[in-house]
């Protein structure tokens, strides 16, 4: 089994989903006492998110760039950015280091294509929603995008921020998030990509009809094919 390399705490509730959905996954595949080999770099996402929102996207880059390093010096053998927004770095973070970088992006339109979609919703951070480092991706790989208003990715973006990434778990955030996806399906969207590894903690399949794309599941599931080759 190889070992993988979590840069995590963007959030740390949602790095936890990615360390439970791989142990889980590898316990499923092999049996008995079997539990994934991983290790763990994680930040401390205040500090990222003060440069997010500052817009010192290099800053941030060197900061995962050290994490990255620091775990390939652990014995990693594989890098993983366990958050869809700082994806946006993930190129120079892929640069630093001579370990393969599974990207979450690659690993969505996979997942996407294997089931026919070929036009999804994309709910996110304001970044990923609105910026091309994600829609461009996809769309390079065959599937076209369509995102929310600039009032709903206000939604969208500060309840990430200001009660996912804390924990708080609220209905009425819930049903604000289904009211979107309701509008986004009506524009003839197949699918909803949680570009948000949070917003997995908010939703799931059992809320809505129209099919729903995990991210942090999806990549975390590549983490154990990776491991398991």
């Amino acid at each position: 089994m190889k070992t993988v390399g979590l840069i995590g705490g963007m959030s740390w509730e949602s790095t936890a989903s990615y360390y439970r959905i791989i142990n889980q996954r590898v316990k499923t595949r092999l049996g008995g006492l079997h539990s994934a080999k991983i290790v763990l770099n994680s930040v401390d996402f205040a500090e990222v998110a003060a440069m997010q929102q500052a817009g010192d996207w290099q800053l941030s880059a060197e900061l995962l760039k050290s994490s990255a390093r620091s775990l390939e010096a652990a014995g990693a053998q594989c890098i993983m950015i366990c958050t869809n927004t700082m994806h946006k770095v993930a190129d120079e973070v892929a640069a630093t280091v001579s370990l393969p970088l599974i990207h979450i992006v690659d690993a969505t339109a996979q997942v996407l294509i294997g089931k026919g979609v070929s036009k999804v919703a994309l709910l996110g951070t304001r970044f990923t929603m609105s910026e091309p480092f994600y829609k461009t991706r996809l769309e390079q790989r065959g599937v076209d995008v369509v995102v929310p208003t600039d009032n709903e990715q206000t939604v969208i973006h500060d309840i990430i921020y200001q009660q996912l990434c804390l924990g708080d778990i609220r209905e009425d955030s819930k049903q604000q998030y289904l009211d979107i996806i309701n509008s986004l399906q009506h524009q003839g969207a197949q699918g909803v990509v949680l570009g948000c590894t949070e917003i997995g903690l908010l939703i799931s399949q059992q809320d809505t009809d129209i099919p729903l794309f995990d991210t942090a599941e999806i990549h975390a599931n590549a983490a154990v094919e990776f491991a398991l080759s």
